[in-house]
């Protein structure tokens, strides 16, 4: 049953609710980015210079701190981030780990030189609610030309450990 065809919501639902999320041409930032180093990137999508990739847009993920081989994200979730028993969907944080781990990884590729992930192993050891403001950190544990490992978590900002991830990424050569 489509959309359209559904009956109209019980009045228990309440009012539905709607969130807008904007972003803007992945491709300019794509562009831009041929000429800058993968950490060169992350510094200028989190000094506002480059827009930063729409996925990055609909969580509201925030750039805390780039490093060589490390970088820390952080986000709070809001209700539209909820699953069907009331906690923060677990794809949220999936994502994040992703996020993190991938760009711990980008942050040691030079110019013109991108990755892919070949898989993502993620834990979840606590419920995430809403308005829990989670911290995700990303690291390289063996950085490689053709491939590179990573590891991240999730904490809550009391310092609870929340989720963790275990990476493996393909370097692709600009070639």
């Amino acid at each position: 049953m489509s959309a359209l065809e559904r009956p109209a919501a019980p009045a228990v639902w309440g009012p539905p609710r709607q969130r807008t999320i904007t972003w803007y041409d992945p491709r300019a930032a794509a562009e831009a980015a041929r000429g800058l180093s993968g950490r060169e990137l992350l510094e200028a999508i989190a000094a506002g210079e480059l827009p930063p990739p729409p996925m990055a847009s609909v969580f509201a993920f925030e750039i805390v701190e780039i490093g060589d081989g490390e970088v820390r994200f952080a986000v709070t979730p809001d209700e539209s981030a909820y699953n069907p028993i009331g906690a923060v969907h677990g794809g949220l944080t999936c994502t994040l780990l992703d996020t993190a781990v991938g760009c711990a990884a980008q942050t040691l590729l030079p110019a013109g030189v991108t990755y892919t992930s070949i898989d993502l192993q993620v834990s979840y050891l606590r419920p995430v609610q809403n308005g829990d403001r989670l911290l995700a950190h990303g690291w390289v544990t063996k950085p490689g030309r053709r491939v590179t490992f990573a590891q991240g978590d999730v904490r809550g900002e009391d310092g609870r450990l929340l989720a963790t991830a275990t990476s493996t990424l393909l370097v692709l050569s600009g070639d």
